[in-house]
């Protein structure tokens, strides 16, 4: 298998510490607010990428964490606590809206078939093994006390810089929008624990060897991978925000902490944007799983559309051709529904298409040709039977629901019904454009209008 790897800047023969197994960390949310499809995307090329290697025989041990605590507004120590501010806002406890976020998180993950890891992990959870770390750096020469702060010295890791790969353009301390830390030996250097920050009533701390305070946001992802995976990480994901300075700050922290190199591989997703600007939670111009499903839109449709674009490309969302995937999704299934068993099984015939598939996973997960080996099966003249089992194994990956039974829609038959009554009332006032209008838009939905005498019927064509 062949990944691209950030930490060497090319593409790799992906080779584990321990023969077909794989220790697989992946960063997961800050559970202050609703996730968007934008970082939902990336949690979509890490379940793209566990499932994959466990098609290819891997056993993928998977560790997420959730951070509910220490990820400040500036990824450079600076700014408020995001936990903090969303806790005050709402007028509730910061354990309140972790749990909830984190509940949130979980059921649109559910909506996109992407599987939560068996170890799913709170950074409050894990506070006495990251004190544990921190002293250990301190010991080992790499971190320092100030007016009992800790910081990580970064001049005395001299690889700090090998992730992101450019200095000059990664410098923490010439940002403009850092503010100076007085405390630091170098405005570079990041914190490991805060005891004297300027949040005097931070709700939640935990004594330590330095004062009564709390982590910095980087040391989080570091314990809880240590602690549930061992000294060895094969692979490490997350966004392309990530690397610079939280997956370099990682690095740097746990290997200072191990006294050897921590990770081989570390992969990274691109943005998904809108067609005229970045998605952020700062501009409020997010889409949630939630919006899409009450403008009638599969999420599974929107997975379709991620694994349309590689992983590591940006991905410029259109709303009109999402809206063609809902449409292509139900076409797909419609023709996975017609398949009936035949019992003729050959694997001289189907063996292609799953090399094919194989294929396509070992070219750095290239999402289009695992669909398009998809849509060559489906139009291949190989039996039924062997259409099925191909279809129902490459799905294990594509997870698209290719055989999911169809559920009753109670949103979308209101929304139906809602459409009819106003048609009916187009048509008796004799604005026939407008009917004839609603009438297409149900259609590009796969919903059909028959009219009789008595009433306007409708068929949703799958």
């Amino acid at each position: 298998m062949k990944i691209y790897n950030t930490l060497t800047k090319k593409q790799e023969e992906f080779i584990p510490h321990k023969e077909n197994i794989v220790n697989l960390y992946t960063c997961g949310p800050t559970v202050y607010s609703y996730a968007h499809i934008g970082n939902l995307r990336t949690y979509i090329f890490e379940d793209i990428l566990e499932k994959s290697l466990q098609f290819l025989g891997y056993e993928v041990k998977r560790v997420m964490n959730i951070t509910d605590i220490g990820h400040l507004e500036n990824d450079s120590d600076t700014g408020e606590d995001k936990m903090e501010k969303a806790a005050k806002k709402a007028h509730k406890k910061i354990s309140e809206i972790a749990d909830f976020y984190t509940n949130k998180f979980v059921e649109d993950c559910n909506e996109l078939n992407i599987k939560i890891p068996k170890i799913f992990e709170k950074a409050s959870a894990n506070i006495p093994f990251t004190i544990k770390m921190i002293e250990k750096i301190i010991e080992n020469g790499y971190g320092y006390v100030s007016n009992n702060n800790v910081y990580f010295d970064v001049k005395k890791f001299k690889s700090y810089y090998e992730l992101p790969g450019n200095r000059n353009n990664q410098q923490v301390g010439v940002r403009e929008t850092v503010d100076y830390d007085s405390n630091k030996k170098n405005q570079e250097d990041f914190a490991l624990w805060f005891t004297d920050s300027k949040f005097k009533n931070q709700e939640m701390k935990w004594d330590s060897p330095w004062g009564y305070g709390y982590p910095g946001w980087h040391i989080e992802c570091s314990g809880i991978a240590i602690k549930n995976l061992g000294e060895y990480l094969d692979i490490h994901c997350g966004g392309v925000d990530n690397i610079f300075p939280h997956h370099t700050n990682e690095i740097a922290q746990s290997e200072a902490y191990l006294g050897h190199k921590w990770c081989n591989y570390f992969m990274h997703g691109e943005h998904l944007n809108l067609k005229n600007a970045k998605m952020s939670k700062s501009l409020g111009n997010v889409i949630t799983i939630d919006s899409l499903k009450e403008d009638n839109i599969d999420p599974l449709a929107f997975r379709l559309t991620c694994l349309q674009s590689h992983y590591r490309s940006q991905l410029i969302l259109d709303y009109e051709e999402l809206r063609k995937n809902v449409t292509l999704l139900n076409k797909i299934r419609n023709k996975v529904k017609l398949l009936k068993e035949d019992n003729i099984l050959e694997k001289y015939n189907y063996k292609s298409y799953l090399d094919q598939f194989k294929d396509a996973i070992n070219n750095d997960l290239n999402t289009s040709l695992m669909l398009k080996a998809m849509y060559d099966v489906l139009k291949s003249s190989i039996s039924n039977s062997e259409k099925i089992y191909l279809l129902k194994e490459f799905d294990k990956v594509l997870s698209l629901d290719l055989f999911k039974e169809d559920e009753i829609d109670e949103q979308l038959i209101k929304y139906i019904e809602e459409k009819i009554e106003e048609r009916n009332l187009a048509k008796k006032n004799k604005d026939y454009s407008l009917a004839d209008k609603i009438r297409e838009e149900l259609k590009e939905k796969n919903i059909v209008l028959k009219d009789t005498k008595e009433e306007t019927l409708y068929e949703i064509v799958r």
